[in-house]
């Protein structure tokens, strides 16, 4: 189980780090311009990081479902549950070009976009826009792959869309001076060549499961019933996720854009944190699903146990790393010594965040896998109570500490609540 764990989990670690490793350079390259074009790129991150997340069901709603048709060996329902995923993204991505406006305006009220980062974040929005698309589309496949037991292609697919969007950003903003713009560009470019070239390797791979798919099944209401119900409550649950970090950049905001951009380095750190354990939370998903579709619990609570253990191992090891690159690793973001000694200031939180995350992590990618939505939901709820409370409770006093003690508690409650909502309603 171990090696099965492993197998899994090692393409997505290395595929979920090349994610926080485009961020970093996105915000190394800002960050050396000015903390004024730092602070945009971040809020405009912000922005898509709330359309996209709340989309994100699209990915895991799919890996759940396609790895219980794998454990059941239905090979007509797998290529079934992708494309409706991918019809159901392509209406949604049409939806959100033609609100795009209306969604600028809004998303730029609620961030307390300042009038001197308007014209920066307005640049990055209505170019990176466009990418809507082809980022969803990839959720689908990726997701699929996932569900399908694959963990290779969704590695090979977001290590090239990367480094291509690394490289372009340096030619971008480094050769060409497009700044701000550049780096939305270069993500645009990059999102399409990547959803392509998931396309093809589905083609080459997969294509002799097209025979055992039957147009009916693609309209089978049960099915179609079943997908839009799971989708749902992770897509309210994930709503939640974003209206809390939403709510971090915005208040964020409100303590000037010094804080602002520490806030923005700092966060760089905590997705480290979470694209690392999230590569044994896919695995979990995946494993989870597989054994839950075959009705093997032996084997479900031995995934369980330890992917537990895997996550733990890395948090521990993320704690260790933090503590002793406490001088050093912010100063990747930026040379701006007023900026690093403002993050020198909160960078204690960033030590607690992985052991009091990782719980959090591993068992969202566990009721992925048992398509537990309604635990997922649940679960994000009451911890974004604890979010919002932990916050007014100590914002008087201490601020921006506040905001980072909030996340913090909503981090470490939400892992505890979905183990007391698991055993509660018996789901392994």
């Amino acid at each position: 189980m171990n090696r099965e764990i492993l197998r899994l989990a090692i393409p997505n670690i290395i595929s979920n780090l090349s994610v926080p490793l485009l961020s970093t350079v996105d915000t190394a390259l800002m960050g050396h311009l000015s903390p004024l074009h730092l602070g945009a790129v971040g809020l405009g991150s912000m922005l898509f990081n709330v359309i996209y997340w709340n989309f994100g069901f699209l990915r895991m709603g799919t890996t759940g479902l396609t790895a219980q048709a794998f454990g059941r060996n239905d090979k007509g329902e797998m290529i079934a549950t992708l494309l409706r995923a991918l019809l159901i993204s392509t209406f949604i991505a049409i939806l959100l070009l033609l609100l795009h406006p209306i969604l600028a305006k809004l998303g730029f009220q609620l961030m307390n976009v300042s009038a001197a980062q308007t014209e920066y974040v307005a640049d990055y929005f209505f170019t990176r826009i466009w990418a809507v698309p082809a980022t969803l589309g990839l959720y689908v496949v990726s997701g699929w792959f996932f569900g399908m037991q694959n963990a290779l292609f969704p590695l090979y697919t977001t290590l090239f869309l990367n480094l291509l969007n690394i490289g372009l950003n340096f030619l971008l903003v480094r050769g060409f001076g497009m700044g701000v713009q550049g780096v939305a560009l270069a993500t645009v470019i990059a999102q399409y060549a990547g959803f392509l070239m998931a396309l093809v390797l589905f083609w080459m791979h997969y294509k002799p499961f097209l025979a055992d798919f039957n147009s009916k099944m693609l309209g089978s209401m049960q099915s179609f019933r079943r997908f839009l119900t799971v989708n749902r409550d992770i897509f309210l649950r994930t709503l939640l996720l974003t209206f809390v970090y939403g709510f971090f950049y915005s208040k964020a905001s409100t303590f000037g854009e010094l804080t602002l951009a520490a806030n923005v380095l700092l966060l760089q750190l905590v997705f480290w944190v979470s694209y690392g354990i999230d590569g044994f939370a896919f695995a979990a998903e995946s494993l989870v699903g597989k054994y839950a579709g075959a009705t093997n619990q032996p084997q479900l609570k031995k995934a369980i146990q330890l992917s537990l253990r895997w996550g733990f191992g890395v948090a521990l090891a993320y704690s260790l790393f933090f503590m002793v690159g406490r001088e050093k690793l912010p100063a990747i973001f930026s040379n701006d010594l007023l900026l690093l000694k403002t993050t020198r200031v909160y960078y204690g939180w960033i030590i607690i965040i992985p052991i009091a995350s990782y719980l959090s992590f591993i068992w969202d990618g566990i009721l992925v896998g048992l398509t537990a939505a309604q635990t997922m939901r649940n679960s994000m709820l009451a911890s974004a109570f604890a979010f919002i409370l932990g916050f007014y409770l100590f914002e008087s006093r201490f601020e921006n500490h506040a905001l980072w003690l909030a996340l913090t508690l909503f981090l470490f409650f939400r892992g505890l609540i979905i183990i007391v909502l698991v055993k509660l309603k018996g789901q392994v």
